[in-house]
């Protein structure tokens, strides 16, 4: 494909997703339909997309319109490109543009539309993050980098990054982890690399990662990860310490990979059910990584930043206070309830925390802390919670 015809391509892409698609479904119908495409291709055109939807408001403002056509013009305008080396109205690429479309570019007004924040949003960020609102807002403009946790149990980061380097893989270390990696160069690489397919990393945020450093795992304890999803957390508390690590979701098909990935990665998880799970309390540690805005992950998923309400947002903070709720009789007398967000709003982080002690007056907060997209990992809140003995 040519650059023109990836541009055409990431226009009628885009078209589908602001219609109501998501984007992954969008982008995997496309991909399936146009076997001529190489995986360079689709690579280009993925990024296209995604470069698109984290930016949504100012490219729309610099193209003239909020449609594909007008987002992939934006794109050019700001990146410096000159529309009409791709706007050219042959082969595959792009008509020719017309009068209007020339004429109209409009440079984005307000903080919320320069920064690509919703308007109902934009002082709730503000609130959160204070003067750093606009630093977080400029990081989400970008794309997301790519780091690798180190399964502990298999080597360390120097093997690993020996390892990942076989395969064509650049890594260098991450302060935010002692097992996390930066991904240089190759990260399209990563899945089918010696090192991923023995077990040796995963694929995993730094910040996250230090989400389960944090916690004060110890070898014998009984942990059980409540929201396990794809169970990425689960996998880095087994790689640390000698410990019984239960998984429960309340959706059980997000955890439909992890026996697989337990297997790969030498270390043993128990899937159990709510049941199960209040019949085996209690357990040392209980970590809830709860449903919630995504916020600090909208560079990896852009589409979540435009598709969130106040609605929804008051439904999630419901929901976190109900996890919590359930979640701490399954605590052990002197063990930790773990609390954590991939969200910059204050609302579901230091917030919530302040509402569940103001229910549970038989609780303290032990400790808690934040990381931020500018610190070069995603958005995320810990906070360690434990019943007053």
């Amino acid at each position: 494909m040519t650059p023109a015809a990836r541009v055409q391509t990431a226009t009628e892409i885009l078209d589908t997703i602001l219609s109501g698609r998501a984007a992954e479904q969008a982008l995997t119908g496309w991909a399936r339909r146009s076997r001529f495409a190489g995986s360079k291709d689709r690579a280009a055109v993925r990024d296209l997309v995604f470069d698109a939807l984290r930016s949504r408001r100012s490219l729309a403002a610099l193209g003239g319109s909020e449609t594909g056509r007008g987002l992939m013009l934006g794109l050019c305008r700001r990146d410096g490109t000159d529309p009409d080396t791709l706007f050219t109205g042959t082969g595959y690429g792009p008509v020719v543009l017309d009068d209007d479309e020339r004429d109209t570019q409009n440079t984005p007004g307000s903080d919320a539309e320069r920064l690509d924040i919703p308007d109902w949003l934009w002082p709730r960020f503000v609130d959160s993050l204070g003067d750093q609102a606009e630093a977080a807002a400029l990081a989400l403009q970008h794309r997301a980098p790519v780091h690798l946790r180190v399964n502990l149990r298999k080597g360390d980061r120097e093997s690993a990054m020996a390892a990942l380097a076989q395969d064509g893989i650049t890594c260098t270390p991450h302060p935010a982890s002692l097992s996390a990696l930066n991904v240089l160069d190759g990260a399209r690489k990563v899945r089918n690399s010696t090192a991923y397919q023995q077990g040796l990393i995963e694929l995993q945020d730094a910040a996250s990662q230090a989400v389960v450093d944090a916690l004060p795992v110890r070898d014998g304890m009984r942990i059980l990860d409540f929201c396990a999803g794809g169970g990425g957390k689960a996998l880095a508390i087994a790689a640390r310490a000698e410990v019984s690590v239960f998984a429960y979701d309340a959706d059980p098909d997000r955890m439909q990979d992890l026996p697989a990935r337990a297997e790969r990665a030498g270390v043993e998880i128990v899937q159990i059910t709510r049941a199960e799970a209040a019949a085996q309390a209690p357990f040392d540690i209980v970590l809830i990584d709860v449903p919630c805005s995504g916020s600090g992950a909208w560079r990896r998923a852009p589409e979540g930043k435009w598709r969130l309400t106040p609605e929804q947002l008051d439904d999630l903070l419901i929901v976190q206070a109900s996890i919590l709720d359930q979640a701490a009789p399954l605590v052990a007398d002197d063990g930790v309830l773990a609390y954590a967000t991939c969200s910059l709003l204050s609302d579901e982080n230091s917030a919530q925390i302040d509402r569940f002690l103001g229910r549970h007056t038989g609780w303290q907060c032990l400790w808690q802390k934040s990381w931020s997209v500018t610190d070069g990992t995603d958005g995320f809140f810990a906070a360690h919670l434990t019943a007053r003995t």
